[in-house]
């Protein structure tokens, strides 16, 4: 009896969290003004898809816009943070603790703080409404956090590993690449994917380094796209939920490697 009331309690305690999500999915297949009446219905019928057919035409350009910032943000996190990981794990130097404190505190640095001295250097460098500069920009969260998680996994790799792929006559960076790499693939998903989920989900970098007159990524998109349609909540809520596919995706595809990369690194040093 125990047990199924911890069940019990655990099963209610997920559907008040998804309620949420299943009251945006049901939002997004009313029609428009249906959430306007006294009571809303809790199953959309008749269902719709005027909400994605419009969401669709308004940000779909966004939605791109978006995957290429992530895109590129998780490619220049792994490629900064697994090697930067690899020397702090593996390879002996002086200087090692005090650059883990360092990101530590990097980490502290509100993110206000940052988009405001980030907009005043792209803004002489030309980096506003580009590509590149939102992906530099989440990078400066991101690849402190990848270098964290990616060197608490690697300290736990033996280090007869290295040592054997040296007396082997294998370099520094070819053990890196031939021996490290594919051992900490599990570290490397998990940083990858929380890196991508950050420039996803970023609202503060892109509403700072954008002006809405060039690129702008969904989350600015759908800010704006409230301001404007504030009666068209199902082709709000449509958005909400093309915006949550992929990371949903991501989330379900790499689970295992996640758990596996976040427990790596559990163990003393």
């Amino acid at each position: 009896m125990r047990g199924l009331g911890k069940t019990a309690v655990g099963v209610l305690i997920v559907l008040v969290l998804l309620f949420p999500l299943y009251w945006m999915l049901n939002a997004s297949l009313q029609p428009s003004g249906a959430l306007l009446r006294p009571t809303p219905e809790f199953l959309p019928l008749p269902a719709t898809l005027d909400g994605y057919r419009e969401a669709l035409a308004t940000q779909g350009g966004h939605l791109l816009s978006s995957l290429l910032v992530a895109g590129g943000t998780v490619l220049v996190s792994l490629l900064i943070a697994t090697p930067a990981a690899y020397s702090l794990a593996q390879l002996p130097w002086r200087g090692g603790p005090v650059f883990v404190f360092v990101l530590l505190i990097v980490q502290m640095i509100p993110g206000i703080v940052m988009a405001n001295s980030l907009y005043a250097l792209f803004g002489d460098f030309g980096l506003i409404d580009n590509y590149f500069g939102l992906v530099l920009a989440d990078s400066t969260a991101t690849v402190p956090f990848a270098i964290l998680v990616l060197r608490a996994f690697m300290v736990a790799i033996p280090r007869e590993l290295s040592e054997a792929a040296r007396v082997d006559g294998a370099g520094y960076w070819r053990t890196f690449t031939a021996i490290i790499v594919p051992v900490s693939r599990n570290a490397v998903i998990t940083a990858g994917l929380f890196s991508f989920l950050f420039a996803w989900a970023d609202f503060l970098f892109a509403v700072t380094l954008t002006t809405g007159q060039g690129i702008e990524p969904v989350t600015v998109g759908i800010y704006r796209f409230v301001g404007n349609q504030t009666a068209d909540w199902n082709g709000i809520m449509a958005t909400a939920v093309l915006a949550s596919v992929p990371a949903a995706i991501l989330l379900v595809v790499a689970q295992r490697y996640v758990v596996a990369g976040m427990t790596g690194g559990a163990v003393k040093e």
